[in-house]
C-alpha cells in the first residue's frame, strides 16, 4: 500500500477543530439535559482503560446457559445492514446463544413495540440498531428497569447503563469530505445526497456544514435524497434526472453521498451516462460496494467506513459482558478508515481481504474478556 497522504494524517486535528467550531456542543448540551449522569466515553485506543473486564478465564455463572437475545433494527436496507446483522448472528451463535432479529421497516413506533415485546418475553439482552430516543427511549427504560442489559448502535439514546456504540460519524464524514476537498484542490461544484431523521446522518451533516465554511470555494449546486426500501435505485433515478439538468462536462465535479446506498445509486447513474469526470465520495462499505468501486469505469473513488460485521460482533460482546456483570463504557466509538480506490488491487477483493490494504481494518479487540475464548470453545464441542 502506498504511503498515506499528508492530509490523512492531519484529518484528526482538523476534525477536532471543526467540531468545536460547529454545532457539536449544542448536541452534547441537548444530551446532557436528558440526564445528569456522566457517561463513560471510549474509543478503540482507550478500550483497555475504560472496559474493566474480568481477568478470569472461567466462564461466568450467568453464561452457563444459552442466552436469548433480541436484535431490534430500525431498518434493514442494503448490504451494509445485512453484513452488520450477519456479524451479530455469528457472534451470538459462537457464544452459544440464540438471536431473534426484528426489522421495524423504518417505523419507529413499531421499533418501540418490538422493544416492549422483548421485555415481555424476558429476553436475556437487547441489541438496538439505530432508532431515535424520542421514539424508543421510554421502551428502552422499561428494559433497563426490568434488569435486561441493552447495547445500542448508531442511536442518540442517552440512558444510564445503556452502552451506545457508533462509527464516529463525525470522523467518517470529515475523512470523506477532506478527501474530496483535496482532490478538488479546494474548488468546484458538488452535489450533496442526504436525508435527515437518522442519528448518524444528522451527525454526518454537522461535519458537512463545517466543511462548507472551511472550503467556501466548493459550491453545492444541488441536494436530494430519500430513504426507502429501494434507496439505491431511487437515488439512481434522481441522479439521472440531475445529470440531464446539468448535461455539460464541468457542470458537476463531485458528489458527496454519506451513505453507501446513496453512493451506489449515484455511481450507477454516472456510469450509465458516461460522465466519468464526476467523482463520488461516500460513507460505509460492503462487499457489493467494493465490487462497484473496483470497476474500471467507476467514479466512486473513496469511502470512509468501518467493518459492519465487526461492529455487530462488538455490540454482542459488550452485551455479554453486561450479562456477566462487567462494566462497559456508556459511549464507544469504533475507529473508522478511509478506503480509496487507488489503494486497492486491480483484482477484486472482499471485505474479508480488505485488511491487507487498509491498516487496522476489522481488527477491533474491544469488548473482549478472557472467558470469551472458553465460552466459544465450550459451544464448539
Amino acid at each position: 500500500m502506498k504511503a498515506l497522504r499528508p492530509y490523512k494524517v492531519l484529518a484528526t486535528a482538523c476534525l477536532t477543530t471543526a467540531l468545536f467550531l460547529t454545532g457539536c456542543t449544542n448536541e452534547q448540551d441537548a444530551l446532557s439535559n436528558k440526564t445528569e449522569a456522566k457517561p463513560t466515553v471510549a474509543n478503540e485506543s482507550q478500550s483497555k482503560q475504560t472496559n474493566t473486564a474480568s481477568t478470569s478465564s472461567k466462564v461466568p455463572e450467568q453464561l452457563q446457559k444459552p442466552l436469548k437475545i433480541a436484535s431490534i433494527n430500525q431498518f434493514s436496507i442494503g448490504t451494509f445492514s445485512s453484513q452488520y446483522i450477519s456479524g451479530v448472528k455469528k457472534q451470538v451463535e459462537e457464544f452459544g446463544g440464540e438471536v431473534q432479529v426484528y426489522n421495524a421497516d423504518n417505523d419507529l413506533s413499531k421499533m418501540a413495540a418490538y422493544v416492549e415485546t422483548a421485555v415481555n418475553q424476558q429476553v436475556d439482552g437487547i441489541l438496538i440498531d439505530h432508532g431515535r430516543a424520542d421514539a424508543i427511549a421510554p421502551s428502552v427504560k422499561k428494559a433497563v428497569a426490568a434488569g435486561i442489559p441493552v447495547v445500542a448502535f448508531d442511536s442518540d439514546i442517552n440512558i444510564p447503563g445503556v452502552t451506545v456504540i457508533d462509527q464516529d460519524d463525525y470522523s467518517l464524514s470529515w475523512n470523506a469530505l477532506r478527501s474530496m476537498a483535496q482532490d478538488l484542490n479546494g474548488k468546484g461544484e458538488i452535489v450533496y445526497v442526504w436525508v435527515g431523521g437518522f442519528t448518524p446522518m444528522e451527525r454526518r451533516n454537522v461535519m458537512y456544514e463545517a466543511f462548507k465554511k472551511r472550503y467556501p470555494s466548493i459550491k453545492e449546486i444541488a441536494r436530494f435524497g430519500t430513504a426507502t426500501q429501494n434507496t439505491a435505485l431511487d437515488t439512481q433515478s434522481q441522479m439521472e434526472a440531475l445529470l440531464q439538468k446539468y448535461p455539460k462536462k464541468g457542470d458537476i465535479d463531485a458528489v458527496f453521498a454519506p451513505w453507501d446506498e446513496f453512493a451506489k445509486g449515484v455511481t450507477r447513474a454516472i456510469q450509465q451516462a458516461g460522465r466519468d469526470e464526476i467523482k463520488v465520495y461516500g460513507i460505509d462499505l460492503s462487499d457489493e460496494d467494493l465490487q462497484l468501486m473496483q470497476e474500471a469505469n467507476s467514479p466512486w473513488v473513496s469511502t470512509a467506513a468501518t467493518d459492519p460485521a465487526d461492529v455487530g460482533k462488538l455490540q454482542v460482546r459488550f452485551l455479554y459482558q453486561k450479562v456477566a456483570g462487567e462494566e462497559t463504557p456508556q459511549i464507544y466509538s469504533v475507529q473508522p478508515h478511509l478506503v480509496e480506490k487507488e489503494d486497492l488491487p486491480k483484482s477484486n477483493v472482499s471485505m474479508d481481504e480488505i485488511g491487507k490494504y487498509v491498516e487496522g481494518w476489522g481488527k477491533s479487540d474491544a469488548g473482549t474478556s478472557p472467558w470469551m475464548e472458553n465460552l466459544s470453545k465450550d459451544n464448539k464441542k
